[in-house]
């Protein structure tokens, strides 16, 4: 501590730009330190001490009395002597009679801001620190981890008699509420450590966890250190020993955060990640980036604080809570007994003599509802007896056979496998599962690291037979009843990303995997290469939907083709919507199960005809608009035409538009005036918010479109552009407010219709600009802008795929583009992957041909420019 700065003058004049001066050098010196490899862990208490002299100078400077009915006194993270750069330091003046010093306080605390501390005071008597503490279990917390600084050593002690155990808030009291505090503060993170940008401080496992564990110990055994729980017993001097490890590399990181941002920023932001993999001298290499070493290391360390937060929490349940509770004792086999609804074992050698009932202990909890969880000191053995778990122990019968029982079970699946990774055991049994571990991926797709996401997707599958946690997804908790194994789709789910971060395709890697260990595993043949073939497809029926024309009958034969029968379509709707729900939660919406029922609507009709006989185009018109005459039998007298506008309307509008679309769209058009044109319609519909064009055709339309819908605020997630026969073009959009929610009320849907009627009266003067600005996180990656092009010669078009970095306006800025080359677009498939944007454009020339090749690369170059132009004006 003597490297920093210690006295602001040599004596004790209240001169600002000294105290400032030496405040400045110190928070230099401690970032110079810091940088140097100082430890965080050295430097937090140097930081404290530091201040502690400045406050203690400037308090005798005030004239305020040193020992007599006045104290200044640290709390919170200050009165444990733990400072990082940012942190507030919090303190309390404790009075004994407080209107004949308030001035002098006053202009104390005035001072502490004006030299530059950021200062979270309050002034009490004791008599107001009990009745505070009495009601607030924050305020009690404080005051437990007090600290004199200067002033009546004799007043302090008195406070803290006052506001001890024996006095408010029982070592029983204290505990509950900070374990319901702990749980409220877990359930803002949606109860999982593994966010994309976490909080250190807050979050799951973070530094808060730790201090959780600190407070109770000091509260029911008066520890003063964390290692006074090795002495009570309640640690191993190995679990102490990690206790501290994680949280020093919580603190390096914590500090650096500060430093970096030169405020208190405990959130690791996508914008400082990558800086802090560097400085931790992380590099990329071929598999993995180094942001993503950086953060695999993090979420590591916060996962085995996790462990050992909730082993002590278990225990100090035992100690606080039923310490005098009666002990009744029900055995459940040889090796195990029910204890006051806890599983324990018999015996602490049974883990020794019995290796494989490191397995069958979360078998027995998920077989028998009246067990609540597991005694922490059988998860203590659990911990200590993992090493057991080798290669002769995965290749024993006895393991494979519990293992396997785990997932055919009808409840508690996801709940025992959450168990097993908690305990450190699923990933000791399953090498490839633990090479995932706080494996994350560095963009805004992902939300979970690969683990966390995984046991997501098991939890997901297993809500479809929940019939209150299916409301979301009434078709998946039809199908899933029928299915006759869903424990292979439990497998498939745990398995499906298994191959990430090894470099080359991990849906090809991992079926290797789970084909490997469904044999293992006594599977038969056929169940195994169907979760193999999940594995292996597991994002085929996503990217169908997202990113090809499912209104093409020769798109649904090829995917037809490709999963060859009902059974393996109704497992891989499962998979899919299962991941796509566990991938990010807000990627799911109704517009995405529109897309997958659409998708699976076809293909089982396909499959119903057998591939040998696919539908073609003239049938599956008929039948559309056999299906439209009948939506439309009420509207008397409009039968010829009807007759008359479907006549010009061309084959590709009932191919790409259902039958209900199509009597919407018809019922409007043959009864709006003429003058009424261009026709408007909205209403809610596909998945979300549905805009109807109906228009003379002329240039410009699509990008004049996508630009007042972008300035609305609307986000387009599908364009259908149809130029009809007749000179007129009909355009369908499906739209959702930023938010994610479709459009609401008659004033907005006004709103966007009166806009557009606006827009598309006059295209080319509608503004090019969006004046919506993008995501912070967007900022972060770089998507290089490409443009690839493809032959569709089937359906007489070009298909131009897009993939650049997401952002407002991205696909006005296409259309413009498009339109100033003379491209028509015919349709329009949007996806969205966190900060990437792929889009599939299917567009023709003016003439309604494919593009010509050597028009390629002019339409590239002029597209690829919009976009980065806009990019960089973003």
């Amino acid at each position: 501590m003597e490297h920093i700065t210690t006295a602001p003058s040599t004596d004790e004049r209240l001169d600002l730009d000294s105290y400032r001066e030496a405040l400045n050098n110190a928070r230099r010196d401690v970032a110079n330190r810091f940088r140097e490899g100082v430890p965080a862990s050295d430097l937090v208490h140097e930081s404290a001490h530091f201040i502690d002299t400045l406050l203690a100078k400037a308090w005798r400077a005030h004239g305020l009395p040193p020992d007599t009915d006045l104290a200044l006194v640290a709390v919170g993270g200050y009165g444990r002597g733990e400072l990082h750069p940012g942190s507030d330091i919090d303190i309390l003046i404790l009075v004994e009679k407080p209107r004949s010093v308030r001035a002098r306080i006053q202009s104390y605390v005035t001072f502490l801001w004006d030299i530059g501390l950021e200062i979270g005071h309050s002034v009490r008597s004791v008599k107001d620190c009990v009745r505070e503490s009495r009601q607030d279990i924050t305020v009690a917390t404080n005051l437990m981890e007090a600290r004199l600084v200067a002033g009546d050593a004799r007043l302090f002690e008195r406070m803290r008699r006052a506001t001890s155990a024996d006095k408010l808030w029982s070592s029983r009291q204290f505990f509950e509420a900070k374990w319901a505090e702990q749980r409220a503060r877990h359930y803002k993170f949606h109860d999982t450590a593994y966010n994309l940008e976490p909080n250190v401080k807050e979050g799951p496992g973070g530094l808060r966890d730790i201090q959780m564990i600190g407070w109770v110990a000091k509260r029911h055994f008066g520890a003063e250190t964390l290692h006074d729980l090795v002495t009570h017993g309640f640690l191993t001097e190995s679990e102490y020993g990690s206790l501290i490890e994680g949280q020093s590399f919580l603190w390096q990181v914590r500090f650096a955060l500060h430093v970096l941002t030169g405020r208190r920023e405990d959130r690791l932001l996508f914008d400082h990640q990558r800086t802090l993999a560097a400085e931790f001298g992380y590099s990329d290499d071929d598999a993995n980036l180094a942001v993503e070493k950086f953060m695999k290391r993090y979420y590591r360390t916060i996962m085995d604080l996790s462990r050992l937060n909730e082993m002590l929490l278990e225990l100090f349940q035992e100690a606080i809570l039923h310490a005098d509770a009666p002990r009744t004792v029900t055995p459940i086999n040889r090796r195990f007994q029910s204890v006051n609804g806890f599983v324990e074992v018999t015996s602490e050698d049974i883990f020794k003599r019995y290796p494989f009932a490191l397995l069958e202990v979360f078998l027995i909890v998920q077989q028998h509802d009246d067990l609540k969880g597991v005694r922490a000191s059988t998860i203590r053995l659990i911990r200590d007896h993992r090493h057991l778990i080798d290669d002769k122990f995965r290749a024993d019968i006895r393991a494979r056979s519990l293992f396997m029982e785990i997932f055919k079970q009808p409840n508690r699946i996801a709940r025992e496998l959450r168990r097993m990774h908690r305990y450190g055991v699923l990933e000791r049994y399953l090498p490839v599962f633990g090479a995932v571990v706080g494996q994350m991926q560095y963009d805004l797709f992902h939300t979970y690291t690969v683990d966390e996401h995984s046991l997501f997707v098991v939890q997901n599958i297993r809500a479809f037979a929940s019939p209150e946690r299916s409301r979301a997804t009434p078709r998946c908790a039809e199908i899933f009843a029928r299915v006759p194994k869903p424990h292979l789709l439990y497998i498939a789910g745990l398995f499906h990303d298994i191959a990430k971060g090894r470099g080359g395709d991990h849906s090809e890697l991992g079926m290797t995997l789970a084909m490997e260990f469904c044999i293992d595993h006594g599977l038969g043949q056929y169940d195994a290469r169907l979760v193999a073939w999940l594995v292996r497809h597991h994002l085929t029926m996503s990217l169908t939907a997202q990113r090809r024309d499912i209104t093409d009958p020769d798109v649904i034969k090829d995917f037809a083709e490709t999963v060859g029968d009902q059974n393996h379509l109704d497992y891989l709707l499962l998979l899919t919507v299962a991941d796509v729900r566990g991938t990010n939660p807000a990627l799911w919406n109704d517009w995405k199960a529109t897309l997958l029922d659409d998708l699976y609507e076809s293909t089982t009709h396909a499959l119903w005809r057998g591939l040998e006989n696919p539908i073609d185009r003239a049938e599956l018109i008929a039948e559309t608009q056999e299906e439209a005459r009948r939506l439309l039998e009420g509207s008397d007298g409009l039968g010829r035409a009807v007759a008359e506008l479907w006549a010009g309307l061309g084959d590709d509008y009932f191919l790409r538009h259902t039958a209900d679309e199509i009597a919407w769209h018809t019922h409007a058009i043959v009864t709006a005036p003429a003058q009424e044109l261009p026709l408007v319609l909205v209403r809610q519909g596909r998945g979300g918010t549905e805009v109807f064009a109906y228009a003379p055709d002329q240039e410009f339309l699509f990008a004049a479109s996508t630009s007042v819908l972008g300035r609305l605020g609307l986000n387009i997630v599908d364009a259908r552009i149809i130029t009809a026969d007749n000179g007129m073009t009909l355009d369908s959009y499906v739209v959702f407010e930023l938010d994610g929610t479709p459009v609401s009320g008659d004033a907005r849907e006004r709103e966007i219709s009166n806009a557009m009627r606006e827009a598309l009266a006059d295209p080319r003067s509608a503004r090019r600009d969006n004046r919506r600005l993008p995501k912070r996180q967007l900022r972060h990656f770089q998507t290089p802008t490409r443009v690839h092009f493809s032959d569709d010669s089937r359906n007489g078009r070009t298909v131009m795929e897009v993939v650049a970095r997401d952002r407002p306006g991205l696909l006005s800025a296409v259309g413009w583009a498009l339109a100033d080359c003379k491209v028509r677009l015919q349709n329009a498939k949007i996806a969205t992957f966190g900060e990437r944007a792929e889009d599939v454009f299917f567009v023709t020339d003016a003439g309604n041909r494919p593009l010509a090749p050597e028009s390629f690369e002019t339409i590239r170059e002029r597209v690829a420019a919009a976009i980065d132009s806009a990019n960089g004006a973003s």
